[in-house]
């Protein structure tokens, strides 16, 4: 087990310890993933541009991965500091959509990288622009599941009667102006993954068929 610092933030089934100024390991407290396989494909896309932080393999374990410690607040923080507007936010996320959609599988001719997970609380806004974080869910497919991922996280929070409502929608109106690459199977594949995330409480389970209407009405 790695040795580790302080304790920097946890997310629902991991947390972030602090190594030193430069590195950072993150710990799955569940078990179910494989940091390594995550710490590969994020070695990948950096490979072809894409931005995520560099990762040390050599000191990794498939629970837990150290990679590079980044300086700077994630887009959900910096909103929520007024130093980014909603529907900036919203394109920031598709144009890391688009990119991401460019770099080719490791596996299938046919198919691109998917994030699978990418939310404002994924995206730190470093000096040197916006870096995607935890690939857990990553795989290769087809690119209308991750628009559609995305599409129904910032959905689910839209139809809410939360403060961050109403900047969910602008960010999903947003997200979803054109060129979109959302398709009905992407759609409908989003829907039903995330109603098996057993992460997800029974609200948001809920909330997704009036999530995915939502979405229908902005594309329309």
């Amino acid at each position: 087990m790695q040795p580790t610092g302080r304790l920097l933030g946890s997310g629902r089934s991991a947390d972030v310890y602090e190594i030193d100024e430069a590195w950072v390991l993150r710990r799955d407290r569940e078990g179910h993933g494989d940091a390594l396989a995550e710490g590969a494909v994020m070695e990948f896309v950096r490979r072809h541009g894409y931005p995520v932080p560099r990762v040390r393999p050599a000191d990794s374990t498939r629970t837990e991965l150290v990679m590079e410690r980044l300086h700077g607040p994630t887009m959900l923080d910096a909103f929520g500091a007024g130093r980014i507007g909603a529907s900036e936010a919203g394109d920031v996320l598709a144009r890391l959509l688009r990119q991401l959609h460019t770099v080719p599988a490791r596996h299938s001719p046919t198919a691109r990288v998917l994030h699978l997970d990418l939310h404002p609380e994924n995206v730190i806004l470093t000096a040197d622009g916006p870096r995607v974080i935890d690939w857990t869910n990553t795989e290769e497919g087809d690119p209308g599941l991750d628009w559609g991922i995305s599409a129904m996280i910032l959905a689910q929070v839209a139809v809410t009667d939360e403060a961050l409502a109403a900047p969910a929608r602008t960010m999903l109106t947003a997200l979803l102006a054109d060129p979109s690459h959302l398709t009905e199977a992407g759609l409908a594949e989003a829907r039903r993954r995330r109603a098996a995330n057993p992460t997800m409480s029974r609200r948001e389970v809920e909330l997704l068929g009036e999530a995915e209407d939502l979405i229908r009405s902005v594309v329309s």
